[in-house]
Formats: C-alpha cells, structure tokens, sequence
C-alpha cells in the first residue's frame, strides 16, 4: 500500500476504544509517524501530580494546557511527512486528514484500561470509580472543545469512519481503516459507520 507523502490518518474517539493500540499497528503497517496526545496529557498530568481528569478541570480555567497540547497538531498540517495522530482534537486541526473515531462499550473500554500498565496516572479504586470517571472526562473534554472551538466531537459525522471496536480486535480496525484510506484516495465510497 502506496499512500502519497503528507497523508495524515488521525484517530479519536472513546477511552480505552483502543486508539493506541491501533495507531501503533498503523505506523508499523504503514512507516508513518507517530503522535499521541494521550501520551502527552499523561506525561503532563503526571508532572503536574494530578491525573487526566483534573487536568481536564484545569484545562477549563488555564488555556496554557489545551495551547501546549494544540500547538503540536497545527505544526503538522503543512509538516510533508505522513502522520497516525492519536488525539482527541487533531481531525479539527488537520481537516485534510483522514478522520476515525473509534468507539466501545463502556464496560469493555474500562475493562481495557484497567487492565493496561502503561496508564500510571488513571488509576481507580473500582470499576464503578472508573466509569464515572472516564464519562465525567470524556464529558469535560467534549463541552471544552465545543466551548472554545466550536469543535462538536460528539458529532460523529464530522468523521470519515467510526468503527465499533468492542469485539474486534485492533489489528481488525487497522484493515478497515486501510481500506477506507485506499478507497479514499480512489474517491470511492466506504462505510461512514462499521
């Protein structure tokens, strides 16, 4: 598979959807970059000694937080190489890319991030702590970016393809989003919802 030199593939959606781990097959499929803004808000939440959902809060009152976050996806737009953007924002700031969101039941998607040892800064006292949480973080972020950008991340058809990755596997959404970018680049129509 051939995609032109630019082509940015950016992927949102729910947490613990499986975002990260589909972004990683991606890149390795594809040779393209990676970024990851989850990565990010961790990295900095840590450092700041909070989690991701207080860093949220702050984000509503402190614009520095979403600036230092943004400022990475505007760079890429005109960057000519080609990106798998992991980021809640990066289909508002990079239009011409390749826009997915991922979607999952909410019991699996907590059963998947309580399970992952790599997400030091969410940790739960419960599966129910855990829900509550992760919807009062997905709620933040949404009302926040419709606030401030007019960026409706709950409109799913703002979206090229929203795949439902409760039972499957990553490395199945990486061939429907492959198929989906190819039929893209044909101008050939693909199924908005999978």
């Amino acid at each position: 598979m051939n995609f032109p030199s630019g082509t940015k593939i950016t992927i949102t959606g729910d947490l613990g959807s499986g975002k990260s781990a589909v972004s990683r097959i991606l890149c390795e499929q594809t040779g393209f970059q990676y970024v990851s803004t989850g990565r990010i808000q961790r990295q900095l939440a840590q450092e700041m000694g909070i989690d991701t959902l207080e860093m949220n809060r702050r984000a509503d009152v402190d614009p520095s937080i979403d600036e230092k976050i943004d400022g990475i996806f505007k760079s890429l737009g005109p960057d000519p190489a080609s990106y798998v953007v992991d980021s809640r924002m990066a289909w508002f700031f990079l239009p011409g890319s390749y826009k997915v969101y991922l979607m999952a039941d909410i019991d699996v998607a907590v059963t998947r991030i309580l399970s992952d040892p790599t997400r030091n800064s969410e940790q739960y006292q419960s599966k129910e702590e855990a829900i509550q949480k992760i919807s009062a973080r997905k709620q933040s972020e949404n009302d926040r970016f419709l606030k401030k950008y007019g960026a409706d991340c709950a409109n799913l058809q703002n979206f090229d393809l929203v795949v439902d990755t409760t039972q499957r596997t990553p490395e199945e959404v990486v061939v429907l989003i492959i198929k989906g970018l190819e039929l893209k680049h044909k101008e050939r129509e693909f199924p908005h919802f999978i």
